[in-house]
């Protein structure tokens, strides 16, 4: 061994295959992605994001996700928040505490509740779910108001074991689905 280590191969031997190692573990932990893509994948049989549709009041409303699941359709609205959020069903604002300070935000289930409403209009026999998804560095210590979840709650509501019974689901939803990327219009599924 001490004779490899002395040998004028080990340093090229090791310049070469270090480099290799890293961007074959880089690789690795890429194609895993990260746990929000994980839990979307796993839930979603298509999906489409920043989607403007109608609104139903001559105007349109953007939806940050909506995805293609063995439910129905699901529409998200994803939260990158750290820290403690207080909030309610019935408060018009939301705070949020953090180490960066304090902020407060729109309460966003009645946006959420209009985008559900714009998605109806148009897949009329479809349900229509939809979440506010705040990832894992926001905490609701005083309670979770409705319609709040987490990659964890969205994964047991939305997951399906059987993956033959979901296909037959999805395949009933696909005209509904391809109803609603016309009407929007959308070119980034």
């Amino acid at each position: 061994m001490s004779e490899l280590l002395q040998s004028t191969y080990f340093p090229w031997v090791l310049s070469v295959l270090l480099p290799l190692f890293l961007w074959l573990l880089y690789r690795f932990v890429k194609s895993r992605g990260s746990r929000f893509d994980q839990v979307l994948r796993e839930i979603a049989y298509e999906r489409v994001h920043d989607l403007v549709i109608p609104n139903g009041d001559d105007g349109e409303i953007l939806i940050d996700q909506l995805l293609l699941t063995s439910q129905g359709l699901l529409i998200l609205e994803v939260k990158e928040i750290d820290g403690a959020v207080f909030g309610s069903d019935k408060m018009q604002d939301w705070t949020v505490i953090s180490a960066d300070g304090r902020y407060t935000f729109a309460n966003p289930q009645h946006g959420l509740y209009d985008r559900i409403a714009a998605v109806r209009a148009i897949v009329r026999q479809v349900p229509v779910a939809g979440r506010i998804l705040f990832l894992d560095g926001a905490q609701f210590n005083k309670g979770t108001p409705g319609l709040v979840a987490t990659l964890d709650q969205l994964l047991h509501e939305f997951g399906e074991k059987n993956k033959k019974t979901a296909r037959v689901k999805i395949e009933a939803f696909m005209p509904h689905w391809e109803l609603i990327s016309r009407r929007a219009g959308a070119g980034n599924q």
